[in-house]
């Protein structure tokens, strides 16, 4: 996905920055008053947006521009401190919510999906896996624990993983192909976490009783645990349901 990440005024853009490290391919740029034309060229060029601003700037910015939900870009507002990444525009089709769990996981902000079918969705997976895995064990570890549980692609929000995983791309490339989101829970918030599987290997490399059954469950709402970790070649999952 080509990325374009929008600032309006100084407050973003340190916020811009930080996204900038953390995508490839990603463009940042400074919008002055009166630049219409420069946003209908960035709308039109880019797969992705990223504001930096107020919810209500973003609208206005692109609202001439909007054609229809299988042409216009995925677009996700972030507030200028970075509390709540917000998906805007193309939710499903041009992967706005995707792109906003990533900006979440990454800044550590609060994603907010609002359609409907994304809502209603409640499985959780929580992964753990070894450096430089490749996506086809990941894949496999997911699938292969969903055939387990009896528990269909389509019914997982998302999958989420240790922040220490940002740069995973065996674990990001498998999440995209499986066109799920994938969100990146700070390794402060997982200490202070009990796993019900211990790992040895875990709390000997990074000083956590475990990854993936923590995070399944912390990154949803009341959220349990209905499958214990499974190891498969390298990768763990775990599986949360939300109540």
């Amino acid at each position: 996905m080509k990325i374009a990440v929008l600032t309006i005024n100084k407050a973003g853009e340190s916020i811009a920055r930080k996204l900038k490290a953390d995508f490839k391919n990603c463009a940042v740029m400074r919008l002055e008053k009166d630049e219409a034309k420069k946003v209908e060229k960035i709308f039109n060029d880019y797969d992705g947006l990223i504001f930096v601003s107020a919810l209500g700037i973003c609208a206005r910015l692109i609202s001439p521009f909007i054609k229809n939900k299988l042409m216009d870009p995925a677009v996700v507002c972030v507030d200028t401190a970075a509390r709540f990444a917000i998906s805007l525009l193309s939710g499903h089709e041009g992967g706005a919510n995707a792109l906003t769990y990533l900006v979440a996981g990454y800044l550590g902000a609060q994603p907010i999906i609002t359609t409907g079918t994304e809502v209603h969705k409640k499985i959780i997976l929580g992964i753990g896996c070894r450096r430089g895995i490749n996506a086809d064990k990941v894949k496999n570890a997911i699938l292969s624990t969903l055939k387990k549980t009896q528990i269909s692609l389509d019914k997982i929000r998302l999958i989420a993983t240790i922040d220490l995983k940002k740069k995973e791309a065996g674990l990001i490339k498998a999440c995209s192909e499986l066109n799920l989101p994938l969100v990146f829970i700070p390794k402060e918030d997982i200490a202070n976490f009990k796993s019900v599987s211990l790992s040895e290997v875990v709390k000997r490399y990074i000083g956590l009783d475990g990854v993936c059954e923590p995070v399944a469950i912390l990154v949803g709402k009341k959220a349990k645990l209905i499958c214990q970790k499974q190891a498969i070649n390298g990768v763990t999952v775990a599986v949360a349901k939300e109540n």
